[in-house]
């Protein structure tokens, strides 16, 4: 891979490029006629196990978006397949575990497990994405407390009620649970960069839903233990969770190059209490894509205004909705492109 477009990179590390860089969470998705043609052949699953579907699904919006990074296409809880948990993706709903994690004695069920030989596929995808895009290529793992939720809870949940009564009850099982996901989510992000990502992002969807006392004690160590166990790789590391805006300096502390805001947080604000070594990724709010295009505007002009001069990724405050237009996305893009405050 030969990456010419070096913008996404430079605004990671904080120096100086030449237009703000975009990309989008969810920018390979449903909002796609042709990734839409593609799933009526495969499921999420089976693009995720074909190195060469996986790669034109990763490319697809590179080439139709003019974004400045790729994220591979792949799911957070593709790496259970690796350690001994059942479970399927449902359309409309999500991840379902068939057989949760209901007892500390369920823990030991967890297996660790080798990338490089149990998730072969994934770096065969990456190979060949690698080998048609001029752009970074984002690796990307969940964090062990979001992972911990799916697996607790069975699927999506609304309250994680079971997890926390887990957290709460058998603290002894939830931190060895957690630390293997820390350990084995580490090496997994290892294996994508030796494969030749050049970032990862941590993606932590539902740990906003702790308290900040609570984040401190059941979840901040374990994200010290997975950002330590990669703090040489020479990449930028990307932490990223919703509803965190109480809990973004420890994000950071955990060893984090770039903080992703969701868009319920002023990006300036946010900005300055991170401070000058962290760089910042978001965060429009996603259904505002679905506005007229002189009320995204002036939305975009109150993010970009406000953005940081150096430093400062466009992104979504979350991931792009199925209803999106994508010729909006192109056309969000270029304006972005265009403002050049970096």
């Amino acid at each position: 891979m030969k990456i010419t477009n070096n913008s996404f990179l430079q605004a990671c590390r904080r120096e100086k490029a030449d237009h703000i860089p975009v990309w989008f969470m969810r920018q390979a998705g449903r909002y796609q006629p042709e990734y839409r043609e593609i799933r009526k052949k495969y499921t999420l699953l089976d693009i995720c196990h074909n190195p060469e579907v996986c790669a034109q699904v990763t490319h697809l919006p590179v080439e139709q978006l003019g974004v400045d990074a790729a994220i591979l296409f792949s799911d957070i809880t593709l790496p259970f397949e690796a350690m001994n948990i059942a479970f399927d993706i449902v359309e409309n709903k999500g991840p379902v575990i068939f057989e949760p994690i209901a007892t500390p004695e369920d823990v030991s069920r967890l297996l660790s497990f080798d990338a490089s030989a149990s998730l072969a596929y994934v770096g065969e995808s990456i190979k060949l994405i690698c080998d048609r895009i001029d752009v970074p290529l984002i690796g990307f793992v969940g964090a062990p407390f979001t992972l911990a939720s799916y697996l607790i809870e069975g699927g999506p949940s609304k309250n994680f009620s079971k997890s926390k009564g887990f957290m709460y009850n058998h603290s002894d099982a939830w931190h060895q649970m957690m630390n293997i996901l820390a350990l084995n989510m580490s090496a997994y992000l290892r294996y994508q960069v030796e494969s030749g990502c050049s970032a990862v992002q941590i993606f932590d969807s539902w740990v906003g839903n702790l308290g900040r006392e609570d984040y401190l004690e059941y979840v901040y160590p374990h994200m010290v233990t997975l950002f330590s166990a990669i703090a040489d790789l020479k990449v930028p590391k990307i932490h990223f969770g919703v509803v965190t805006g109480h809990i973004l300096d420890l994000m950071r502390d955990c060893g984090a190059d770039v903080v992703g805001l969701d868009w319920r947080v002023q990006v300036d604000q946010s900005a300055k209490m991170l401070g000058p070594d962290t760089a910042v990724q978001g965060n429009l709010e996603p259904s505002a894509i679905l506005a007229p295009w002189n009320v995204l505007k002036s939305k975009l002009d109150y993010l970009l205004e406000r953005a940081p001069e150096k430093g400062f990724i466009f992104n979504l405050g979350h991931g792009i909705m199925p209803q999106t237009d994508g010729e909006v996305l192109r056309r969000i893009t270029d304006y972005v492109h265009s403002y050049g405050r970096n």
